[in-house]
């Protein structure tokens, strides 16, 4: 095909490439016959000068009529964007990967430190690792966590470690500082935190263990990702401090509770449970 020019959510341009697409596609679940199929259909729509989102439209309104789950899946990253408009619920989200990973956890906790008090996002903890994580939301694609971020982190998570190393029991853990968030890193963030020790955990970073893997390999999922509720109800959800597809698998009566007509209760319920189990 001939070079087309994309627009990124970011505003920059690039080459459109077309096994990117393909394997964001089966990412999602589509298997290779139906995600090359989907991507033909949408290059033969392309013009130079698209923008992703309209590119990732086109592929989810595809992807809904091959399998609702497969068109939640993909729609990860637009659904955690969704959790709202402050980053509590991303908070949450953060705690439940973690818990799924084996840790004990807590949110919003105010832990004294060395030298002062810090409000830490979620601690983690297990009987290797103790982990004091920050959580960075952004609700727009094309935000980036500076250098500056890590910097102010580390400082704040060493002031804690002083006074974590000198609890019983805890000579022989391992602490870390932990930053989470939804969209990227810019590469001297990345060059610090690893000369520091500093866990960093994006979208797409490290490569193939990023929030998406991690959110498929768990089988926790927002349940902004589901495409059998309306707008309004997962806003309502949330509010009811409800942010994973689990919460709905685990209570179902929550569909009567937000008074969800009974006819729905069955394909949402289905939906939710496929993506409860774990992907890849």
């Amino acid at each position: 095909m001939k070079r087309i020019e994309i627009i990124k959510a970011s505003g920059k341009k690039a080459d459109f490439q077309m096994q990117k697409l393909v394997t964001s596609l089966m990412n999602a679940g589509a298997d290779i016959e139906v995600a090359n199929r989907i991507a033909k259909n949408i290059e033969k729509r392309l013009y130079d000068g698209i923008s992703t989102k309209i590119i990732y439209k086109m592929a989810f309104d595809q992807l809904k009529k091959n399998g609702r789950s497969t068109a939640a899946r993909y729609k990860l990253k637009k659904a955690i964007m969704e959790l709202g408009d402050t980053g509590y619920p991303f908070e949450k989200f953060v705690a439940a990967l973690l818990k799924s990973e084996g840790f004990e956890t807590q949110v919003g906790v105010i832990v004294q430190g060395y030298c002062v008090s810090h409000e830490i996002d979620v601690i983690a903890e297990n009987k290797e690792f103790h982990y004091a994580c920050e959580c960075k939301f952004h609700n727009h694609q094309g935000r980036h966590c500076s250098v500056r971020i890590p910097l102010y982190i580390q400082s704040r998570f060493k002031d804690v470690e002083k006074v974590w190393l000198k609890q019983e029991g805890h000579q022989n853990k391992i602490h870390q500082g932990w930053i989470f968030t939804n969209t990227r890193f810019t590469s001297d963030a990345i060059q610090y935190a690893t000369c520091v020790g500093l866990k960093l955990i994006s979208w797409n970073f490290p490569k193939d263990n990023g929030i998406e893997q991690w959110i498929n390999r768990l089988g926790v999922h927002p349940v902004t990702c589901l495409t059998t509720l309306k707008p309004t109800e997962k806003r309502r959800l949330i509010a009811l401090d409800k942010i994973l597809c689990e919460d709905l698998c685990n209570q179902p009566q929550l569909l009567n509770d937000l008074k969800i007509e009974r006819n729905r209760h069955q394909e949402i319920l289905s939906e939710a449970k496929e993506l409860c189990t774990k992907h890849k």
